[in-house]
């Protein structure tokens, strides 16, 4: 960090935090490709405060977040938030080009628990997790009460219908030329679903478990509104119901900690309308849909080198967990797992390449990991991982992809490669192929499920 923005910064300070003696530190906790975030402590006449500042890279030519929408406007639904009720960080001060500081602002520094992991199995959160949902609902309505018309919001947050959402995950997916005939059979049929009306109202676009801040008292802010937009509110609770922000607590529909009912009382005393099961569910596998395409997308940009990541690869074998729980919710039934772990012993040589792979990543895991930085022993983890997925894949993936070929051959009554029938199922999918065709949700179940024992075996869908 260089000494004039530290002087930069503290002259900001000076002028707008009363009672201001000294930034006695400040620390840069991220550096993203669009944006940084400091912890930035002051010295003041009643004490040591502390605050956030998030700011544009500063050779960015525009100042705009990861979802589009630049920070002096996330900045603006804080503070239109926090005045709803919604318990949001305050924002302190917006930085001005006359600041040199670049884009971004200033808001108060929150402590609270925000892993979900944790959120759902932390001891000390145990006594609240049970008032969660209802405090969720409760957020949510009155995040979706906001005037967003006598905001202005029109002009800085984009406006998108149930139908443009849909077409436009469709595309991003449809770019990667990397055909999930399960991807292809829930567009279609969230387009022969779609809501025949809706409202609009101000949706905050990422609301799940890990984008809340939790303390032993409840809800201390709701984070991260990067991807805020004009469209059907619906679309908050059910992405706040989606099995991926569970954390492995299948039972509790709400981001692992609460009931669904319980989401729908809150929502209902602060939105003051009713929202029945069958409305959230559209949205639940909208969202399971695009987070499919999502983590597609970030593998993608890792294979064109846009994105050079270890992590980013891994991410993208997450799209069979999004596509199981789509199967789950649509087409639920029985399949057959592959034995995963048979080739460790099967075999003369001494050793195995399975045993190889395995010996590596038992270092990684457990002797790497123990002895690094965090972010390196993240970074260790993460390459255990990637080889467990390969090890699985070597494994179990010709006698998978044998009999996915067999079953494609059957279904469509035509012989071809395993990409060139995947891509006919695809296409005949876009076409029109009736969803309810005989052996289709078989043949995607079985798909799904045996593709996510190699990725994520562990993956809660997995029955």
């Amino acid at each position: 960090m260089s000494t004039g923005f530290e002087q930069r910064l503290t002259q900001v300070l000076a002028r707008e935090i009363p009672g201001f003696k000294s930034l006695s530190n400040c620390l840069q906790l991220t550096a993203g490709a669009s944006q940084e975030t400091y912890r930035v402590s002051v010295d003041t006449d009643s004490g040591e405060r502390v605050f956030a500042l998030r700011r544009a890279q500063p050779l960015l030519e525009d100042a705009s977040s990861l979802g589009g929408i630049s920070l002096e406007t996330e900045a603006t639904l804080l503070q239109l938030a926090g005045g709803a009720g919604v318990p949001v960080p305050n924002v302190a001060y917006v930085l001005q080009l006359g600041d040199e500081l670049g884009s971004g602002f200033l808001m108060q520094w929150l402590e609270g628990e925000t892993l979900g992991q944790r959120i759902v199995r932390s001891d000390e959160l145990a006594d609240i997790r049970p008032a969660l949902a209802r405090q969720c609902g409760e957020a949510l309505g009155r995040i979706h009460s906001i005037d967003w018309a006598e905001a202005g919001l029109q002009a800085q947050v984009p406006t998108l219908s149930p139908e443009e959402l849909v077409d436009q995950t469709f595309q991003s997916y449809r770019d990667l030329d990397a055909p999930a005939p399960m991807i292809d059979y829930c567009w279609r049929w969230l387009k022969e679903n779609l809501p025949s009306s809706y409202r609009q109202a101000l949706v905050h676009g990422d609301f799940r478990n890990g984008n809340l801040m939790i303390t032993p008292e409840g809800i201390s802010a709701v984070l991260d509104w990067e991807l805020a937009q004009i469209g059907d509110p619906l679309r908050d609770l059910g992405w706040l119901c989606v099995n991926s922000w569970r954390f492995g607590q299948t039972d509790l529909t709400v981001g692992g900690f609460g009931t669904l009912d319980e989401l729908l009382a809150g929502y209902e005393t602060t939105a003051g309308i009713s929202v029945s099961r069958e409305d959230v569910l559209f949205w639940q596998v909208f969202g399971s849909f695009w987070w499919a395409t999502a983590t597609l997308q970030m593998a993608g940009s890792w294979r064109s080198g846009e994105t050079p990541s270890l992590e980013r690869p891994v991410i993208g074998r997450r799209s069979s967990e999004a596509q199981m729980d789509c199967v789950n919710l649509l087409i639920p039934g029985d399949y057959q797992l592959p034995d995963t772990g048979r080739a460790l012993s099967e075999g003369t040589q001494l050793p195995m390449p399975a045993e190889l792979i395995s010996g590596v990543i038992d270092f990684l895991k457990h002797t790497a990991a123990d002895q690094l930085d965090p972010h390196n022993s993240f970074l260790a983890k993460v390459a255990a991982n990637s080889l467990g997925i390969a090890s699985r894949e070597f494994s179990c993936g010709p006698e998978l992809a044998s009999a996915e070929e067999k079953r494609l051959s059957q279904l469509l009554d035509r012989a071809g490669t395993l990409d060139e029938l995947r891509c006919a199922l695809v296409n005949a999918l876009r076409d029109g192929l009736p969803l309810h065709t005989p052996n289709l949700d078989h043949h995607l179940r079985q798909t799904v499920a045996g593709q996510l024992a190699i990725d994520q075996p562990r993956y809660s869908a997995l029955h």
